[in-house]
């Protein structure tokens, strides 16, 4: 397979530069895994489409304010995008400047804040600051919002680039399959019997990295941090016992149970994961998922189509761009069933 095979034409009209007033108030395109058909419909249907056997599982990963405007000691512009807070007061960073900062190098940022380049392995810098980094980065970082919005953060972003049952910190992009949950969609969906369960993956600045191998195959897939606990484990089983469907909010949770069930069976898993799911993958958790939009081309839009078959994932693309449905981070969402065990094109 190409990576051009995963390509589709968007206007880039089309792509949301904002959240809607509700979060819930988002279009939702049915798929269905095993026939490729469309149903339109919205976000507030999704507590017909789940039953009581059914388990929702959530990243409850929390987005970082982690984006930092300062300058070299030089006087040269720097921008900070944290990767991973490494300890109290050292972070793992991408940096962009006019000239690649040197290991012994200060960095100042706003709020007057500075910190010294330790080291770089690849792509990310070792920073240490003379200030906790959590901390700092609540009052001084911005929300890192990804490179096809094309504005400023703005102080709602801190609310609304964020899922509502956010829990842990570390991710630098939002899960954003759970940006559409509400409390009242969460209490709906409980008030049908509908189980739920959370896993914890910190998204990566990775996940925007482009495919750049002509051969999928040939794609590095980035890190990123993870763990399954074992209260997850158990509401699978349970969930297999009654008859119910394991219900995927969004690509992470689903490289979250595929990463814990790669040994053939799901068990309790914490690490980073570099788990690349494209057309050909045997699924052995996740039934159906909720998902957003996807770059053409990208490594969440070869998940998408490993789980519900190519054509009929981007036929269902071209249906939505000839809808006109909101793309990406802050638009509208699918519902897809899994295809088959193996996933193919």
């Amino acid at each position: 397979m190409r990576r051009s095979d995963f390509q589709f034409d968007l206007p880039e009209s089309l792509i949301a530069q904002q959240p809607l007033d509700e979060r819930a108030a988002s279009r939702l395109l049915c798929l269905d895994g095993p026939t490729g058909g469309l149903v339109d419909g919205h976000f507030r249907d999704l507590p017909s489409l789940l039953g009581p056997d059914d388990l929702l599982v959530l990243n409850d990963t929390r987005v970082l304010a982690a984006r930092l405007h300062g300058h070299k000691d030089t006087g040269g512009r720097v921008e900070a995008l944290i990767e991973r807070i490494a300890g109290e007061r050292e972070a793992w960073v991408h940096l962009r400047a006019s000239k690649t900062p040197r290991p012994g190098g200060t960095l100042r940022f706003d709020g007057g804040a500075t910190a010294t380049v330790e080291s770089r392995e690849d792509d990310l810098f070792l920073l240490r600051f003379d200030r906790p980094v959590g901390a700092y980065l609540e009052t001084h970082g911005h929300i890192p919002l990804p490179p096809y919005i094309r504005r400023p953060d703005d102080r709602a972003d801190r609310r609304r680039y964020q899922t509502v049952y956010a829990q842990r910190p570390g991710a630098v992009a939002a899960p954003t399959a759970g940006l559409h949950f509400d409390e009242d969609m969460l209490a709906r969906l409980a008030e049908r019997g509908v189980r739920r369960a959370c896993v914890t993956l910190h998204v990566g600045a990775g996940t925007f990295q482009p495919v750049r191998a002509d051969h999928i195959r040939d794609h590095r897939m980035h890190a990123e941090y993870l763990e399954v606990g074992e209260d997850v484990v158990a509401a699978v089983a349970e969930t297999r016992a009654r008859g119910g469907r394991v219900v995927a909010v969004g690509t992470t949770v689903v490289r979250s149970l595929e990463t814990a069930a790669a040994e053939g069976e799901l068990s309790a898993w914490r690490g980073d994961s570099r788990l690349f799911i494209y057309p050909g993958y045997r699924f052995s958790v996740v039934d159906a998922m909720i998902t957003n939009f996807h770059l053409s081309e990208s490594t969440l839009l070869m998940l998408v189509c490993a789980f519900a078959g190519t054509d009929a994932v981007l036929a269902a693309y071209r249906h939505a761009v000839a809808a006109r449905y909101r793309f990406f981070s802050y638009g509208d969402a699918m519902f897809v069933t899994r295809r088959d065990a193996e996933g193919g094109p």
